[in-house]
């Protein structure tokens, strides 16, 4: 394969992503309400939706120019990493898609998992990539960072819609 070639990219670390937007794509919709993009997007500061998506379209863009290789021990962890965060993410999302009243799914880490799992997922690409298509140095605490920070501003997002949807109940002073 050519090196810059479309199939040279589309055969990188970017495969890891599809399993996961095509479960976003296809399931997104059935989420509870509170997940919905009219609610979920709603009233949130300008600087968590502009952080958040920056730190989401560079953790999703840059799977694209590192090639998906499994040959290193370091590589190997990162495939091990990305199929368990795969896994609890999938389940935070069949968590809230099945039982979206349970306790688990109400309770503020319930609600929070479908946007603190990525980071394991995300942090198994950052392993398996370990270089770029082209002549550029590569380090995967630089990927991890952006991956964090994506992640770390989702949660934030994410926190404030659990607030607007499960307002703190104070006791009765009376």
């Amino acid at each position: 394969m050519k090196t810059g070639s479309i199939i040279t990219y589309l055969s990188g670390c970017v495969l890891l992503t599809i399993p996961i937007m095509i479960w976003n794509a296809i399931l997104v919709d059935r989420l509870p309400k509170a997940y919905s993009d009219e609610n979920f997007w709603k009233d949130i500061p300008p600087i968590i939706v502009y952080g958040e998506n920056t730190f989401r379209i560079l953790a999703f863009v840059l799977p694209v120019f590192m090639p998906l290789n499994i040959a290193t021990p370091s590589q190997m962890t990162g495939l091990v990493i990305y199929l368990v965060g795969a896994l609890a993410y999938f389940s935070a999302w069949a968590a809230q898609l099945f039982f979206p009243q349970s306790a688990w799914s109400t309770s503020l880490m319930g609600f929070l998992a479908p946007a603190y799992t990525p980071l394991l997922w995300l942090t198994g690409i950052g392993l398996i990539g370990d270089s770029f298509f082209f002549p550029a140095p590569y380090r995967s605490w630089v990927y991890i960072t952006i991956a964090f920070l994506f992640v770390a501003f989702h949660c934030l997002h994410t926190w404030l819609v659990y607030l607007r949807t499960f307002p703190p109940i104070h006791g009765n002073l009376e």
